[in-house]
């Protein structure tokens, strides 16, 4: 099954396969190799957190890399933003408490509700998508059913820097 994600989410995601590779697997085979030498390996708690923290690496990088093999790269730029569409960045009115919003529709993995960055799937984003500016929308959110007007759908570029 592919997943959806942003050219800019993948290249975050093989940054994060890539360091786990080539820099914490080999920090901690070190580390391992040093609590071996400490001897009883029964009550080396040294030994024991670290075969933990490969293991955690190991089951990390698996999962990384299974998410990009079924990754399918979309890039927002290239599509029409005339309606909410994945990677459209949406200015949302909530009527009844009269607060904007902006968010960017992403991919699960490069969700950050926080930043901004809300999933195609969540229950905002599914009553967002297909919608024009200037349209008004009842959501059932988690909260409860919550009406909304959309005041601007445009692209722009999404960065991870944190």
């Amino acid at each position: 099954m592919s997943e959806p994600m942003s050219k800019y989410g993948f290249k975050k995601l093989s940054e994060e396969l890539k360091t786990l590779k080539e820099v914490e697997r080999p920090k901690i085979a070190q580390e391992i190799d040093i609590a071996r030498s400490h001897g009883d390996l029964k009550e080396n708690a040294e030994y024991h957190a670290a075969k933990e923290k490969q293991a955690f690496i190991e089951f990390k990088i698996s999962e990384l890399s299974k998410m990009l093999a079924n990754a399918e790269v979309i890039d927002p730029e290239n599509l029409n933003h005339d309606k909410v569409s994945f990677g459209s960045t949406v200015t949302i009115l909530n009527l009844d408490t009269e607060k904007q919003f902006i968010y960017t529709i992403v991919g699960i993995t490069e969700s950050n509700p926080e930043k901004g960055l809300i999933s195609f799937n969540s229950p905002l984003a599914r009553g967002l998508i297909g919608k024009e500016e200037g349209d008004e929308t009842t959501i059932e959110l988690p909260a409860g059913e919550t009406d909304f007007e959309i005041l601007k759908i445009e692209y722009k570029p999404i960065s991870f820097e944190d």
